[in-house]
């Protein structure tokens, strides 16, 4: 299992987290970048620190980038992806509140075109719950569940399209998960078809604030 990271606090909040991770990006996917909902309107010292420190580690860097689930200009997501890469040096990109419907499928596939001839990769897309299936066919990873584990363990549903792909293909960010069942739901994220997850214990508004427990597990 490879944990996907968003972590969203301030490098200067919260030093110890970014530095924890620094220890174990051996087990990431990928580490979210995000240092103002997006890049932010100039580059922030500290996040070009806790990157450059990030990179030297090994870790895969992405920018977060908000879609508006389709609705923000194109020229717009493609702006936000180039300062992500020339201010923070991240690889790829993490496209959030990305649409799910078939009828935005030909829109998303023009983006994701677009963000790659950028020079970003991995894509992943967040839709938060399982999208058409073309959606699949675009991206590096597609996160199909994003939610409280509460809803998790009581309504999660697996479309059977998604057999046809391999696990590597989804990932499931999964908050407000008890400390001493943060094991349980790696393990339901994988028994349930995703090789990448996030869970953390947060809640909203930001349950991203604080580092996933999964990262301090002992490897299998």
């Amino acid at each position: 299992m490879s944990l996907l990271v968003p972590l969203y606090v301030h490098p200067a909040e919260d030093p110890d987290a970014w530095q924890r991770l620094l220890a174990a990006v051996d087990r990431t996917y990928a580490v979210v970048v995000n240092p103002a909902s997006g890049p932010g309107r100039e580059p922030d010292a500290a996040f070009v620190a806790a990157a450059r420190a990030l990179r030297a580690a090994g870790a895969r860097l992405l920018g977060y980038v908000d879609t508006g689930y389709g609705e923000r200009p194109a020229g717009e997501v493609a702006a936000d992806v180039v300062r992500h890469r020339d201010w923070y040096g991240t690889d790829g990109c993490f496209l959030d509140r990305t649409p799910a419907g078939a009828d935005r499928l030909a829109g998303c596939r023009r983006l994701v075109r677009r963000v790659r001839r950028l020079g970003a990769a991995p894509v992943v897309l967040n839709p938060g719950v399982h999208p058409a299936p073309g959606y699949t066919r675009l991206a590096d990873l597609v996160v199909t569940f994003e939610g409280h584990w509460s809803t998790y363990v009581a309504a999660y549903h697996r479309p059977e399209w998604t057999e046809r792909h391999t696990p590597e293909r989804f990932c499931h960010l999964i908050y407000g998960v008890p400390e001493a069942l943060v094991p349980l739901a790696v393990r339901t994220a994988t028994a349930r078809g995703a090789a990448v997850c996030g869970p953390v214990t947060g809640e909203l508004p930001n349950p991203w604030a604080a580092l996933t427990p999964a990262l301090a597990e002992t490897k299998d």
